[in-house]
């Protein structure tokens, strides 16, 4: 296994396979060298992914099996390469990154952590609390309009927002009414919330930058439930700062788990430690997902969900 797992997964797999724990390994490159030979297969998630070098270090790996939907930290092109299977666990997390989203929206517009300190703190009683802004009749865009973007669209609308989005190329298969953007800076000019729920990797790096930023305006709120990598976050502290719009919630950041102290010391900033799929519900059909396409793939050859 590449990294630390839930406890009772790590069980699971332990019962069955034989393991290999690298990260508690002293010298990886020594143990390789040993019994790289006999390692069919890799055990991974979306925060430890798989690199070049130890795809290369394994000659008989067959599949890398990934807990979580992400795959930009395992080297595809290395994995591709030699033939190498590629698994993640799509679907089962969907609502619950939704709803993270949902949740982001609703504490940065109603100002929800904000108020929580300003209650804690004694200001209730010879302060006002100050004002939020609703969610209806705003309009939610979204960048990145598949299986979790489009669960997100649901929620947005059951809240009476209006829905844009843009995509490569627009979707044949969601509401007519859903207006379509024809690139990143056209949906932020279009949008109140701006929805993050597109994949990382180089083709997506700092995809929202400054002139996005700009493009959102000063009453904008940026979300993002995808990856830290997609949006420079120099220019997100200086447009927040700035007030070049109006607040962000962020459950996802560039080089996690360290969070820039700027954005820790704003109040119109929520931030929450990449939990979009955290919830015991989730996690274990991810779990279950994940032996099933280890089982899949050692006993049939056949894994539940691998990547196209």
């Amino acid at each position: 296994m590449a990294g630390p797992l839930l406890p009772e997964l790590m069980a699971r797999i332990e019962g069955k396979y034989r393991v290999h724990r690298w990260w508690e390994m002293d010298d990886p490159a020594a143990r390789l060298a040993r019994q790289g030979a006999a390692i069919r297969g890799i055990v991974t998630s979306g925060r430890y992914g798989a690199t070049r070098a130890m795809i290369e270090a394994l000659p008989s790996l067959e599949v890398i099996v990934s807990f979580g939907v992400g795959i930009d930290p395992i080297d595809m092109a290395a994995a591709r390469q030699r033939d190498i299977v590629v698994t993640n666990t799509p679907g089962v997390l969907d609502d619950c990154v939704a709803d993270t989203a949902l949740a982001l929206m609703l504490g940065v517009s109603r100002r929800i952590c904000e108020l929580d300190r300003f209650v804690r703190a004694g200001r209730w009683r010879g302060e006002t609390p100050p004002l939020g802004r609703k969610l209806g009749g705003r309009r939610c865009g979204i960048l990145g309009l598949g299986n979790i973007g489009r669960q997100i669209a649901r929620r947005a609308e059951a809240f009476g927002m209006d829905i844009a989005y843009h995509n490569r190329s627009p979707r044949r298969d969601v509401p007519a009414h859903y207006l379509y953007c024809e690139d990143v800076r056209a949906l932020a000019r279009a949008s109140d919330v701006l929805v993050l729920s597109l994949p990382g990797g180089g083709d997506t790096r700092r995809v929202v930058d400054a002139d996005v930023l700009e493009a959102l305006g000063a009453d904008g709120i940026l979300v993002n439930v995808s990856r830290g990598s997609v949006v420079d976050q120099d220019a997100l502290v200086t447009a927040l700062r700035e007030g070049r719009i109006a607040g962000a919630g962020l459950d996802v950041f560039e080089n996690e788990p360290d969070v820039p102290p700027a954005l820790c010391a704003m109040d119109q900033v929520v931030l929450s430690p990449h939990i979009g799929s955290s919830t015991v519900e989730t996690r274990q059909a991810m779990a279950d997902l994940v032996i099933a396409n280890l089982d899949g793939w050692f006993e049939r050859r056949r894994p539940l969900t691998p990547v196209a």
